[in-house]
């Protein structure tokens, strides 16, 4: 029997959750309940989605953004990395752009990054004292969905096109880098004398994390029969990292949307998340 989980979650009737399709978010919402927590997996973005997106109408720093406030990177990595932003990000918001040209402008992008940090000395000890001092608050009740989750086995997979060595170090000092939590990211590869040599493995922009990016691996096949997803992102990017998961029952797209809450941006989530939360700070949903 269907149940009517969409009028029984009273959150849902929030004037700031928006559905495009109610029966479809209900049906969703059925599959999952049903087959429980040994079926579930999460999929998450880190920046602006386990962290707020604002506070007191403060914008919060992003893993990169901690990261660049490490005393010892040299001032004009910073000035390079400033210029990057200003040229690639009005491109990876552009959604008139077709994505495969997205795509090839995001790895230009991570690569220009990457060669900006070669031969530059940062320890793991000062990116972890940073991102103490200046990292973002978790959205209100993280703490508590994160050790339900560990309780009941359910694993979580943080995709991250940020740092993942700020992404981590952040996990760690809030308590949540718990035994279920996976995160991809972009992590620095350094040498003995903690030079930089470029990033390990593949880059990870906002248009490469899926789970493809995990096939092959030990953690890939763990997830492979956990065919009910719970995903959450803050930008539309963010929609498909559920992407390559084989044989997915329901995957329940939940978007964060803050900036530009103009009608135009609202109906773009909505064309990408069965769920949009307009300027919710909680994981409350």
């Amino acid at each position: 029997m269907v149940r009517d989980l969409v009028s029984d979650i009273k959150i849902l009737s929030r004037l700031n959750v928006h559905m495009k399709d109610k029966k479809r978010v209900n049906d969703l919402l059925n599959k999952i309940v049903e087959g429980g927590f040994k079926k579930l997996q999460i999929v998450s973005d880190f920046d602006q989605t386990i962290t707020k997106q604002h506070e007191n109408g403060k914008k919060h720093l992003s893993s990169f953004g901690i990261f660049r406030c490490c005393p010892s990177l040299p001032k004009e990595h910073v000035e390079l990395t400033d210029s990057f932003a200003k040229k690639y990000k009005p491109i990876e918001c552009d959604l008139t752009i077709p994505i495969e040209e997205r795509k090839k402008h995001m790895e230009e992008w991570y690569r220009d990054t990457e060669n900006s940090l070669r031969g530059i000395e940062i320890s793991p000890e000062e990116i972890s004292d940073i991102a103490e001092k200046y990292g973002p608050c978790l959205r209100d009740g993280s703490k508590k969905i994160f050790q339900v989750l560990e309780e009941k086995n359910v694993p979580v997979l943080v995709f991250s096109a940020g740092l993942g060595d700020t992404v981590v170090a952040l996990l760690k000092h809030n308590g949540i880098y718990r035994s279920n939590v996976k995160v991809v990211s972009n992590f620095l590869d350094l040498d003995k004398d903690n030079i930089v040599q470029g990033f390990q493995d593949k880059l990870i922009h906002i248009y490469s994390k899926n789970e493809h990016a995990l096939e092959g691996t030990d953690y890939f096949k763990m997830i492979s029969q956990r065919n009910n997803v719970i995903l959450l992102g803050d930008s539309i990017g963010d929609a498909g990292m559920a992407d390559g998961l084989p044989d997915t029952n329901a995957v329940l797209k939940i978007g964060f949307l803050y900036y530009e809450l103009e009608e135009k941006k609202l109906s773009d989530y909505l064309n990408y998340f069965d769920v949009v939360l307009e300027d919710d700070q909680s994981m409350d949903f």
